[in-house]
């Protein structure tokens, strides 16, 4: 599979030639032109209140994703990268109306001028983020809404009945593994996008500084829970990793204003006796009190913004040394647990937005030939499945969702150390050898020569089982592309020659 998608463009144009005649065929196809186009698209789901728009603004860097509980956040609100901030309301029907952008306080002000979210099949909101160059971003209303249509609204985008998901990739939010969580997690994985579709989902222990009541040291406790998710739960069935953020202190951290880091600084330099008075809790830290100069409206304010874990991180931050509003900034971003989910998202899901493009769009076409049976398709599923079959991104994909969902019978050893060969712990060519990011060719040749050994010797051995069989090929393929990649001549004659891996393991986060 080519890296800018020509294959997957020429399965549409043939679908494209038999459908010429159905506007609405059209319309279908033309849609997965532009998603083959686009940059990334991430979706941010949850149950209600789980801090979607939170992370949004973290991500993005700026106050533009509504926090309250308007009508506005009712709505599927794309957000993507543009010279000049723009609202943009699509209505059911086709009809596109140009909003006001207007700010108040820093925050960008999603005014619904008169229409009900019932109006509205989306808001797309353009901004000149650099943050929005790689990936396009979607705010999801809360699933298990106490509105039916609110949480239909989610579920009817995010998992359609007869078509890819509109998300390549999916971000949810949890405070605590309910039941509705799994149940959406599950169906997210086995949408017509594809069964097992594990590969593209990562779970968010949102709200992470609450798991410890507000301590400094919160984030660690959510730490120890998000592990015991991952490795013992039902979530490992269901996302490749399960990630802290305490998303109110990275959102803070991501627009952090001088007045704000002046506040802060005036908390920390207060004697500790009547510091710990005012940070007891939320209820203490409004009250009216002699202990410091701020007012009861500044307090409610910073209250607000940086939550009580907040105010405590940010004054003990700026005793240990933060002397400066950048300083601080950084420092609380580092803190919230926002830079491994950035680093998690660059490593997995842009690093294979190729593939994951690639894998929705064709079983999109897929399902339009399913549904609209003519004469010609045979030619136009016998392409996809060359196109499949000979994609090892997609094998890989296909792979990783296995071994999480139906692992065949291997120790638990060789089915961790297949999966992070395989790109699950990052597509890397260091990371799946599980090498520091420094080591040099003789080090990555010496342990691709071990894999190899090792897994063509399993493949051979007498006591495996088909499914075993398989796995070992495909680690080896993906292997043997790692040692096309160093120049290792542990590769059998012409044997990696005609192994393609688009965002292969020699590509980092981008």
């Amino acid at each position: 599979m080519s890296g800018d998608l020509r294959d997957v463009g020429e399965v549409i144009e043939l679908a494209g030639a038999l459908y010429e005649d159905d506007e609405d065929a059209v319309a279908v196809l033309d849609g997965y032109r532009a998603r083959l186009r686009e940059p990334l698209r991430l979706a941010v789901a949850g149950i209600v209140k789980a801090g979607k728009s939170t992370l949004l603004n973290a991500l993005i860097g700026e106050r533009i994703a509504p926090t309250d509980a308007g009508e506005c956040t009712r709505v599927v609100t794309w957000y993507r990268h543009a010279p000049r901030a723009s609202v943009t309301f699509h209505l059911h029907g086709g009809e596109q109306v140009d909003q006001p952008v207007r700010r108040e306080s820093g925050r960008l002000v999603l005014d619904m001028g008169g229409y009900r979210a019932e109006d509205v099949a989306r808001i797309e909101v353009t901004w000149p983020s650099e943050s929005l160059r790689s990936t396009v971003l979607i705010d999801t209303p809360g699933i298990a809404s106490l509105t039916e249509a609110n949480s239909a609204r989610s579920t009817d985008f995010l998992l359609p009945e007869r078509t890819p998901s509109a998300a390549d990739a999916i971000i949810y939010l949890l405070r605590h593994v309910h039941a509705e969580d799994v149940r959406f997690l599950e169906a997210f994985r086995d949408t017509a996008a594809g069964a097992s579709e594990t590969v593209n989902a990562v779970a968010v222990l949102s709200r992470a500084d609450e798991i410890g009541s507000g301590r400094i040291d919160s984030l660690l406790s959510a730490a120890k829970i998000a592990e015991r998710y991952k490795r013992d739960g039902e979530l490992r069935a269901l996302a490749l990793d399960v990630i802290p953020l305490a998303g109110l202190l990275a959102e803070a951290g991501r627009t952090l204003r001088e007045s704000e880091f002046i506040a802060l600084r005036e908390l920390a330099g207060l004697e500790r006796r009547a510091r710990d008075r005012l940070l007891v809790s939320a209820d203490r830290f409004t009250r009216a009190t002699n202990d410091t100069s701020l007012s009861v409206s500044v307090r409610r304010a910073l209250l607000a913004r940086f939550g009580l874990f907040g105010l405590r991180l940010g004054a003990a931050l700026i005793r240990g040394g933060a002397r400066t509003s950048s300083e601080l900034a950084q420092r609380m971003v580092e803190q919230s647990g926002l830079v491994p989910l950035q680093r998690f998202v660059a490593e997995q899901f842009r690093a294979r937005a190729v593939a994951l493009k690639a894998r929705a769009v064709l079983q999109g076409v897929q399902a339009l030939l399913d549904d609209i049976p003519r004469a010609g398709t045979d030619d136009v599923r016998g392409a996809i499945e060359r196109l499949t079959s000979r994609s090892h991104d997609l094998r890989e994909l296909s792979l990783l969702a296995e071994l999480r969902t139906r692992p065949p019978r291997v120790s638990a050893d060789d089915l961790a150390l297949a999966e992070r060969l395989i790109g699950g712990a990052g597509t890397a060519l260091p990371v799946r050898l599980g090498l520091h990011p420094a080591a040099g060719r003789d080090e990555q040749r010496a342990v691709i020569a071990a894999m190899l050994t090792h897994w063509r010797a399993l493949a051979e051995s007498p006591l495996s089982d088909r499914q075993t069989v398989g796995l070992c090929r495909l680690v080896v393929r993906s292997v043997e592309g790692m040692a096309s990649e160093v120049g290792s001549a542990s590769v059998d004659g012409a044997a990696g020659a005609d192994v393609v891996l688009t965002s292969g393991p020699a590509q980092g986060a981008r």
